[in-house]
């Protein structure tokens, strides 16, 4: 009687637990359906696409596909491929600037939807012609490649602005905002990661990167689907007005010590991380006594990494070998380097990124934000170079790897030297503001009908007030 009394409250707890298991699976379609809800799905359905999508899977495929073009369709050296690989990212430097294109220069009344379709349109027109064309020369594959950065660099920044404007009306979903975009674009790397080295393998390097109109397409359907209000009566007569005021509130802002300190310290810090993944990616897949791996172990191993340097020794011992000695394969010691650079770069960056949220002036926080991220591209830009110069200053090229072990050296001595230039990072309690007190007033209430036209005087006025003071 007892066993018959007990078996349906048995049968009701692993009823009650499939439930919370179907629940906990469909948690997370829940969550997006509520942040549709209260933000427009067009908005979540944007998020995704460019975050995920053409960020995320996109630029994955982006970065292998155009390492295997460079080597195996264009024939460079890899030094060559360092000093290009750093020019297809120049349109990420200059992000302040189509920042200010979004919120000053409307077109036909839209701030938002002209630029994703703009930038969708760049993509796909560059990628379909790279793809199909022949026997290119180098210097129109160079433009095509530069032209699909810069859409996917103003899709970006224009779907930065969005979740800006969103995490303004509605701040008690900023933090879930900032987790989606998170989510979408780690996840959209990973996919792309692992299925890059499969299409470079099925289709070739020029037939992946022809793949990239497909992400590029979807980013103008987000220009066509996604809400937002009409700008009426624009004055396009005050634009250039707009840019020398945002071009003098920044350069006002740099010249404080509080400010340009810290950017010469993420300037350098980036910049002496010489960069020689060219070398190592050419000694990887064409060495004779190298690995020689495959286009889908290539893109495995990245994907690795987008889950995980400074431990730039396991390069070293990979490249002389040590690793076969103690009978260590070289696809786990690749993936185990790939892992912890990427781990310990975020461990790096991150406590700048909240340094960086920390030097923004009042008034042109996104504009200054945005420039400062600039500064990390121009700093990876110049380790590139010198990475580049430093592959071809000791003979590394296509064929010959003799003096790849003493690159690897030089560079993780290199990665050492941000050490000596702490001296540049304020040191004082997190919870404190590092700005003066005079680039923190808020301006809310002053010129709310018109806050595009004095977002930046304030700042101007103030610290030149400051300048004015300090001068006498």
């Amino acid at each position: 009687m007892d066993d018959e009394d007990g078996f349906p409250l048995q049968a009701q707890k692993e009823r009650g637990a499939k439930i919370g298991m179907f629940c906990q699976i469909l948690s997370p379609f829940s969550w997006l359906k509520r942040l549709s809800d209260e933000l427009h799905w067009s908005f979540v359905l944007g998020v995704v696409i460019v975050y995920g999508i053409n960020q995320g899977i996109g630029l994955a495929l982006s970065r292998v596909g155009t390492q295997y073009y460079m080597k195996d369709e264009q024939k460079l050296q890899p030094s060559e491929a360092h000093v290009y690989h750093a020019m297809i990212m120049m349109p990420w430097i200059v992000k302040p600037l189509w920042g200010l294109l979004t919120d000053i220069v409307p077109i036909a009344g839209r701030r938002r939807r002209p630029y994703f379709v703009f930038a969708g349109t760049v993509s796909v027109i560059s990628m379909i012609i790279l793809s199909l064309k022949k026997d290119m020369y180098l210097g129109l594959a160079l433009l095509l490649l530069i032209c699909g950065s810069a859409g996917a660099a103003v899709g970006d920044v224009t779907i930065d602005a969005c979740v800006t404007e969103n995490s303004i009306a509605h701040p008690s979903l900023a933090g879930e905002m900032q987790s989606l975009c998170g989510l979408c674009s780690s996840v959209g790397q990973l996919i792309g990661f692992i299925s890059s080295g499969f299409l470079v393998h099925q289709i070739g390097s020029k037939g992946a990167l022809g793949v990239l109109s497909i992400p590029a397409t979807l980013v103008i359907v987000v220009g066509i689907i996604i809400q937002e209000p009409v700008i009426r009566n624009v004055s396009y007569k005050r634009v250039s007005q707009k840019f020398q005021d945002a071009g003098r509130a920044m350069w006002i802002a740099l010249r404080s010590p509080v400010v340009w300190r810290p950017c010469l310290y993420m300037y350098l810090s980036l910049a002496v991380s010489l960069q020689i993944h060219e070398g190592m990616f050419y000694w990887y897949t064409d060495a004779p006594n190298g690995p020689s791996f495959s286009q889908e172990a290539v893109g495995s191993i990245s994907a690795v990494g987008a889950v995980g340097s400074l431990l730039g020794m396991i390069d070293l011992i990979l490249v002389l070998r040590i690793n076969l000695i103690v009978g260590v394969p070289d696809y786990v010691v690749v993936v185990f380097d790939a892992a912890v650079t990427h781990m310990i770069g975020r461990l790096k960056w991150m406590p700048l990124l909240v340094l960086s949220s920390k030097l923004c002036p009042s008034g042109i926080e996104g504009t200054f934000f945005a420039l400062l991220m600039s500064i990390d591209h121009v700093g990876s830009c110049t380790a590139s170079w010198c990475g580049g110069l430093l592959l071809h200053t000791l003979n590394v090229t296509r064929t010959t790897f003799d003096n790849l072990w003493l690159a690897i050296l030089i560079r993780s001595l290199c990665r050492l030297l941000p050490i000596g230039i702490l001296f540049l990072i304020p040191s004082m309690d997190p919870n404190v503001a590092i700005l003066p007190a005079d680039m923190l007033i808020s301006k809310r209430g002053e010129g709310l009908s018109e806050p595009a036209n004095t977002e930046m005087e304030s700042l101007i006025s103030r610290t030149d007030h400051s300048s004015q003071h300090s001068c006498k």
